[in-house]
């Protein structure tokens, strides 16, 4: 497979969405668990025990990955780790369709020819300028996601505040109009730009020493899920700081927090430097897997295209 062909805006577009579908739907049940950890606010509570004195200590809601995947199914049922999966299901197509095509257009404009193999550095501008792209549709995506992840409550629809996607975009508008469902836009760039650039430029890099004599469309499915992965851990290795701070602001009610710097100075002031990296364990199980089947949805499509319409 040619330079120009992976450099196609529309084949890009195309198999971009197919690959998002492939790694939300692998991955959203990690993404919930991630997004509950980090919101969790740490709790005091004040008791006597032996003497008269009272003494605060740290209580928590969830004590670590396992436990707030126990209390989740215990009194919310399975399908309480699929919470607000049909907004980025639905924003997948987009979000990742305008990810990867980011990605080759940024490669093309760094490119003095169409076949020319772009270094690291170049590479990594590129992943930039696709999450800078995508950023229009991710924001808004993850505002509404973090919003019902984080909502507790039993399966029954009249114990929960917000019904599913519609219900908390219209509530949002009513609550502050148009700007409120843009919340966290900063924070969400933040993550994007360094995050992207790992992610984009690690895929390409690995899968380029993987593949057989420098030929890309021979790599076979067990070296892309391989390269995939890895690029996904590479991508949330740089992005966990600043998603905790995005999760936090999006998902808080309005009023709570004036802006991102807001968000990470209270962070740090309550749980310090190791606030940043709430929700790691289940980030980084997931991380693995639904960016392994991004790519080879994204692959098999790209195939697919190449196969159909080699000039397009």
């Amino acid at each position: 497979m040619s330079e120009k062909q992976r450099v196609s805006e529309v084949k890009n577009f195309i198999s971009g969405g197919v690959g998002g579908v492939a790694a939300i739907v692998s991955g959203h049940p990690f993404d919930t668990i991630k997004v509950r950890l980090q919101t969790q606010s740490t709790r005091y509570t004040r008791y006597t025990r032996y003497t008269r004195s009272t003494r605060s200590t740290r209580n928590p809601l969830y004590s670590g990955t396992v436990d707030c995947v126990k209390k989740t199914v215990q009194h919310e049922g399975v399908r309480a780790l699929y919470k607000g999966m049909a907004a980025p299901v639905v924003g997948a197509t987009p979000i990742f369709a305008l990810g990867f095509m980011g990605f080759g257009l940024g490669k093309k404009l760094q490119q003095s020819h169409p076949d020319e193999a772009l270094g690291p550095l170049k590479l990594a501008v590129a992943g930039g300028f696709s999450g800078m792209v995508a950023t229009v549709v991710m924001a808004p995506g993850e505002r509404i996601k973090c919003v019902l992840q984080v909502q507790q409550g039993a399966q029954a629809a009249d114990s929960v505040k917000y019904k599913g996607p519609v219900h908390v975009i219209k509530a949002l508008i009513a609550e502050g109009g148009l700007s409120s469902l843009y919340k966290g836009t900063v924070a969400t760039l933040a993550r994007d730009i360094p995050a992207s650039a790992a992610f984009y430029a690690s895929y390409e890099l690995i899968q380029r020493r993987l593949a057989p004599d420098g030929d890309r469309s021979q790599i076979g499915v067990g070296r892309t899920l391989l390269a995939g992965g890895t690029a996904g851990v590479c991508n949330w290795l740089v992005a966990i700081p600043a998603d905790v701070v995005k999760s936090r602001l999006q998902s808080a009610p309005t009023g709570t927090y004036s802006g991102t710097m807001d968000v990470l100075r209270k962070l740090l002031a309550e749980d310090g430097a190791r606030g940043l990296y709430k929700g790691a364990v289940p980030v980084l199980l997931r991380a693995f897997p639904a960016n392994a089947f991004c790519f080879l949805g994204f692959e098999c499509a790209m195939y697919s295209l190449n196969s159909i319409a080699p000039n397009l």
